[in-house]
């Protein structure tokens, strides 16, 4: 077994992720359709294969002790000249999105990582493209509005093209949810 490039999110739901992608992708932004819309909770990180069990694992212990909390979206920001991006902003669901980096980073669990810069819970809507294109995502968004329950996360993995797919998905609470691939996985009862 060799390594792979793993990545934890909360994914943006339909249809404001599509909605988000599309935007991405037409701001020129290349990698716009390999990554699916979503706010990171561990970036990219490489670990050995045999150790993705243990991930799933703490990632289960973590969603288990979640409970759902608000997500709000409202206007842009960006981390430029620092780092080349422009984002939505997070305006509720921050703290939480905070908190829960920080569980799934535990320095003492196998996702433990450290950061390249403080974290900022985000959507990113461009990313390393030209400086006029960014203004645009910048000025287009500024009055973008979305909001959802959070009531998860996902494990994804980048392949060999540059796509990022989902392995598993850990929504919060403990109830059993039916699997997406083959396996039982430990879930949440549905908010009401």
């Amino acid at each position: 077994m060799g390594t792979v490039t793993i990545g934890v999110s909360i994914a943006v739901p339909e249809p404001h992720g599509s909605e988000l992608q599309q935007l991405r992708a037409g701001f020129g932004d290349a990698a716009a359709h390999g990554i699916p819309t979503h706010v990171t909770l561990l970036p990219p990180t490489e670990v050995d294969e045999a150790s993705l069990p243990a991930v799933e694992a703490h990632l289960a212990e973590v969603a288990a002790a979640g409970r759902a909390f608000p997500m709000r979206l409202s206007g842009t920001g960006t981390f430029r000249p620092v780092s080349p991006v422009v984002f939505v902003r997070i305006v509720e669901g921050a703290e939480a999105c905070t908190e829960l980096q920080q569980l799934v980073r535990d320095p003492a669990g196998p996702a433990a990582r450290e950061l390249q810069f403080p974290y900022h819970p985000h959507v990113t809507v461009a990313h390393g493209i030209d400086e006029a294109a960014m203004d645009r995502a910048f000025e287009d968004l500024a009055c973008y509005e979305a909001e959802w329950p959070c009531t998860g996360f996902a494990l994804y993995e980048q392949d060999a093209d540059g796509v990022w797919r989902k392995l598993r998905e850990f929504p919060f609470g403990g109830s059993v949810v039916p699997p997406q691939n083959g396996r039982m996985e430990r879930g949440s009862v549905p908010i009401r």
